[in-house]
């Protein structure tokens, strides 16, 4: 993969994290909530001082391919689900266990 389809590609989740949380808080206006620029340290979700009261997350966006085995657990607890949101709790040794949620849900979550 070129660096270009890379950074294509990364643009694309975050514009589509972007839109997801203008449409949760419909108050928000777009220059609240920005896409930080390749090669740019800290969030890749840029919230106004306004946003980040409301929305309270700070975004770090990963579109990467080496993620399925993630994937592979969300598709397990889906299947059990009933009608209940799917999670995935995961931990690795020495670090705090992380739970994983579809992005709509999540957005229902938080907003």
């Amino acid at each position: 993969m070129t660096p270009t389809s890379k950074k294509r590609k990364s643009a694309l989740l975050q514009n589509l994290v972007r839109e997801k949380i203008l449409k949760a808080f419909p108050h928000l206006k777009k220059r609240d909530v920005m896409t930080a620029s390749n090669g740019h340290t800290g969030p890749d979700i840029v919230l106004s001082k306004v946003a980040r009261k409301l929305v309270g997350v700070n975004f770090e966006c990963k579109n990467q391919n080496k993620m399925k085995t993630i994937y592979d657990w969300y598709k397990q607890s889906a299947k059990g689900s009933n009608k209940l949101m799917p999670s995935v709790v995961c931990k690795m040794n020495t670090r705090y266990p992380l739970v994983i949620i579809d992005l709509d849900d999540f957005m229902d979550l938080i907003k």
